[in-house]
């Protein structure tokens, strides 16, 4: 069996609107790997794309044949479902993942996938040092969130915005993928293997040649409200009754004092309190502390739930363009195939 070989190899990468970028998406990555010593496959992800995307792909994967699998999204779901999709199809031990638009170069994987069985690590994340973007719209927005993620989550790389990638398939299928959180990916792995096996290599980027980049300056405000539900879930996923609880006694206390004085004050020195903004105060942070508390609870049976049925999706597949029996894979026969 192919996927058996320690170094086969799935590619995916989620395409939306990039018709004019994909067969040459295919021919390149044809070129990089022709040399490749393992089986190898890829899986292109249509992404709901309303142009010719599909019609391209479909006619890249009869001119390349059948390791080229093709899954059609039936609507568009966005990068990271599209990205989910292509992982849960991989078959391959290793998977390397890029971007369509042709600025991440397919040369870069043969040497990433050498450098990441050297360097025992589960992830090796690529790092456009040299970018080929506009400073404005995309350099500046990118390392405004690189430096946020760093700081907040404590996984310390230079790029997490970089598609390329490449991941031991057996860790990386342990994460689910939702929302637009296919950037904190790195920060996700973390979570199921030990950061010192997350490494980077700087890879080489080009200039878009053809389509719109779907990425803007709006984009970093997008992230600042991902890295929130990052930075509950890496440290309460498993335990959020402490994250609302801590909250509710906080609260709780404060409440609790503030009417035991209020108390002192009516029945002690004899004054009275209706009228005092601090018995209203008082009245609030104890409710809140109830509704906190309360929360919390309901969080944990919902935790309870969630591992133990989490086998949702957030994407649904209209069509896989493969015959249902055909199990193909591209094998370099030509190459001199050397176990590592």
């Amino acid at each position: 069996m192919p996927a058996s070989h320690p170094k086969s190899l799935s590619i995916v990468i989620p395409m939306y609107k990039e018709q004019e970028n994909a067969q040459l998406m295919l021919e390149r990555i044809h070129q990089g790997l022709a040399n490749y010593t393992a089986p190898w496959e890829v899986i292109c992800v249509d992404d709901g794309s309303p142009d010719g995307t599909l019609t391209a792909l479909k006619q890249a994967q009869q001119t390349f044949g059948q390791h080229v699998r093709i899954i059609e999204l039936q609507r568009n779901f966005g990068q990271t479902a599209a990205m989910q999709a292509g992982i849960d199809a991989a078959r391959g031990n290793l998977i390397a993942t890029l971007d369509g638009d042709l600025q991440n170069d397919p040369n870069d994987i043969p040497r990433m996938v050498d450098e990441l069985l050297e360097r025992d690590l589960d992830l090796l994340q690529g790092w456009r040092k040299n970018r080929q973007d506009a400073a404005l719209k995309r350099k500046l927005p990118s390392r405004i969130a690189n430096k946020l993620i760093a700081r907040i989550t404590g996984v310390k790389l230079h790029d997490y915005g970089c598609s390329l990638k490449i991941y031991r398939a057996n860790v990386l299928k342990q994460v689910r993928l939702f929302g637009e959180m296919h950037r904190f990916i790195p920060v996700w792995v973390a979570g199921v293997t030990a950061p010192h096996r997350i490494g980077e290599t700087v890879v080489t980027h080009h200039a878009r040649q053809f389509g719109e980049s779907k990425y803007g300056i709006s984009r970093t405000f997008r992230v600042i409200i991902d890295l929130l539900s990052v930075f509950f879930f890496l440290r309460y996923k498993a335990r959020p009754g402490h994250f609302f609880g801590s909250i509710g006694l906080f609260t709780g206390a404060v409440g609790a004092l503030l009417m035991t004085w209020l108390l002192a004050v009516k029945f002690i020195f004899g004054e009275d309190i209706g009228h005092r903004p601090m018995l209203s105060v008082a009245i609030l942070m104890l409710v809140m502390a109830l509704q906190f508390i309360t929360t919390g609870v309901v969080a944990e049976m919902l935790t309870r739930i969630f591992f133990q049925n989490n086998k949702g999706k957030n994407f649904v597949v209209r069509n896989i363009c493969e015959q249902e029996t055909d199990k193909s894979w591209q094998i370099n026969h030509d190459v001199n195939q050397t176990k590592p």
